[in-house]
């Protein structure tokens, strides 16, 4: 049996748990933990240290005595999607989580996981069951993810979505939590630099055009936390976010229409949630003057070239 095939069979490699890391140290040492606390122990975690600058956060992980654990410092800041292509390259398993350095695993994550590529040995990319958390990990539910709820595939257990049908749905809304996925490294060629916000919704479609398959789990198995200093929440008021949205989804649209995937093709186009999205930012921006910002959002909710 090869490599390849052990893989597809099932692993029993340890899960490759990559953290970069910038941000708050109480948040960074929760997360630490959190993955130390692993009732299945087959787990590798490399964090990757994005040139933060306060020392203090990588001093106290260089310090903790489990040899599992490897703490890198880049040379120079990389930002988000270089980063995450430089720990991606790090992993050794065929399989990698790119977690966040403020969520939190639950002690179930790790064994939870290992077992769904056992009982799916042809998955891709795994989405274990999440909820969310504030600043201060209270349960949280804010409008976003009471959208992501609504767009999240219908039924319940272990269901499984592939080519044009995961396309569409993860087009119409992506209802993914991008810290929790775990994915089968071999089909992740390269996080795209151009895109600081949606990086993991270009890499999700790239597996979907390539035939491939995303396993959805209801078990909650991890604790995402959504707060306000996230790149996503900084980047709505001002409209960058949604500059880079269009460019995906146009660039997705045409990519359908070549592979004849035209329900894709035309929920690319529309990408009506993303406009509903800018419509619930363009306050924000009125209220803080934002010329530039209310400009780009008023363009992108009605359709119209920036």
């Amino acid at each position: 049996m090869t490599a390849q095939d052990n893989d597809r069979s099932g692993s029993t490699q340890p899960l490759d748990i990559i953290m970069p890391f910038w941000g708050s140290f109480d948040h960074f040492r929760e997360a630490v933990s959190s993955v130390l606390a692993q009732n299945d122990p087959n787990w590798r975690l490399t964090i990757v240290d994005d040139v933060y600058p306060d020392l203090a956060p990588g001093e106290w992980a260089m310090a903790i005595d489990d040899p599992r654990v490897t703490y890198i410092r880049n040379e120079q800041n990389l930002r988000p999607s270089r980063n995450y292509n430089k720990g991606v390259r790090l992993a050794r398993s065929e399989f990698v989580v790119i977690m966040g350095c403020d969520d939190v695993m639950l002690p179930s994550y790790v064994g939870r996981v290992q077992s769904l590529f056992t009982e799916h040995p042809d998955a891709d990319i795994i989405q274990p069951g999440v909820s969310v958390i504030d600043e201060n990990g209270a349960p949280s539910r804010p409008l976003a993810d009471r959208v992501k709820a609504l767009y999240r595939p219908s039924g319940t257990g272990v269901r499984t979505l592939s080519a044009q049908d995961l396309a569409v749905s993860l087009l119409r809304g992506n209802w993914t939590y991008f810290p929790s996925l775990v994915w089968r490294r071999s089909r992740l060629t390269g996080f795209r630099t151009d895109l600081d916000v949606v990086q993991d919704l270009a890499m999700l479609f790239d597996i979907a055009k390539a035939g491939g398959t995303l396993v959805l789990d209801d078990q909650i198995v991890f604790n995402y936390r959504r707060h306000s200093s996230s790149v996503s929440a900084l980047t709505g008021p001002d409209g960058s976010k949604f500059r880079q949205e269009r460019t995906l989804f146009y660039e997705a649209a045409a990519a359908c229409r070549q592979l004849g995937w035209n329900r894709a093709a035309r929920v690319a186009r529309n990408h009506v949630t993303s406009r509903l999205n800018a419509l619930t930012e363009l306050p924000g921006a009125i209220a803080k003057n934002n010329k530039i910002g209310k400009r780009t959002l008023t363009r992108h909710v009605l359709g119209l070239p920036y």
